[in-house]
């Protein structure tokens, strides 16, 4: 098994376990995290999403190009990637926050599934880029797509035509990651951010991402009026009166996702 998937207290934590390849990315790997993320979708229950790579080395190195010349450019290019690289870069269904837990290298495609995370949360021995160019490919999976709308225009060229390869810190500083610690703290960091997230109603949480979504690139009033159905399940919950009746009783909401 080359993907490790589980579900616990709400969370779901998906694990590309190919140390031995740099956690690169293969066909069968692929479609099984496109398959993952569609469990996820179906499943309800889970509130949020770590993402990682097995061992300190590396998140994921991208495609693996180890196996032989595999596909040409472009036979790469027109096959349907309609969530982009790892089935997670450029999807638009899945209403849960991911955090991507950067435990390495998040390199070419790896970096594309970083790009398709909520929340970012580094070691500080990890590195980022789309290196593609420097063999003759390009980042279509979600780098050329998403980096020039997360950075300014001339960071995001800077990594896009030199396919330069950064530290945590400058990923940090430029905006892509939220938080770098040190190796030894990742874990207790993430779980940090996974409680922040649980302490919050679901329900408000999908409506969120599902309007930050659909709002891109429209005008904030615009954007503030859309009606959405994850909005509307959510002014329509329970869990809405529950939030403000903890409040008022100062105590812990429970919340139920209805």
């Amino acid at each position: 098994m080359t993907v490790h998937f589980s579900v616990e207290g709400h969370v779901a934590r998906v694990t590309i376990d190919r140390p031995d390849r740099m956690n690169a990315v293969d066909l069968a790997t692929e479609a099984e995290l496109v398959r993952i993320w569609e469990a996820i979708e179906r499943d309800r229950a889970v509130r949020a999403v770590v993402l990682t790579g097995t061992g300190e080395r590396a998140f994921c190195t991208g495609a693996d190009m180890k196996g032989g010349p595999g596909l040409s450019g472009l036979e790469y290019w027109a096959a349907p990637r309609p969530g982009g690289f790892g089935g997670i870069a450029l999807r638009e269904t899945l209403d849960v926050p991911v955090i991507a837990r950067v435990n390495g290298h998040a390199l070419g495609g790896g970096m594309e599934m970083v790009l398709g995370c909520d929340i970012v949360v580094a070691s500080a021995t990890a590195s980022f880029g789309l290196p593609e160019p420097r063999v003759g490919r390009l980042a279509l999976d979600g780098g050329i797509a998403l980096l020039a709308r997360r950075l300014p225009h001339v960071q995001a060229m800077g990594l896009l035509l030199t396919g330069r390869r950064i530290g945590a810190d400058e990923a940090l500083r430029l905006g892509l990651v939220n938080e770098v610690v040190a190796p030894d703290k990742l874990d207790a960091a993430v779980g940090r951010w996974v409680a922040d997230i649980l302490a919050c109603a679901p329900l408000s949480v999908r409506a969120i991402k599902q309007m930050v979504r659909a709002g891109a690139g429209l005008p904030a009033v615009q954007a503030q009026a859309l009606r959405l159905p994850a909005l509307i399940e959510a002014l329509r919950s329970t869990d809405q009166e529950e939030g403000v009746r903890a409040f008022q009783e100062k105590r812990p909401p429970q919340w139920q996702g209805r």
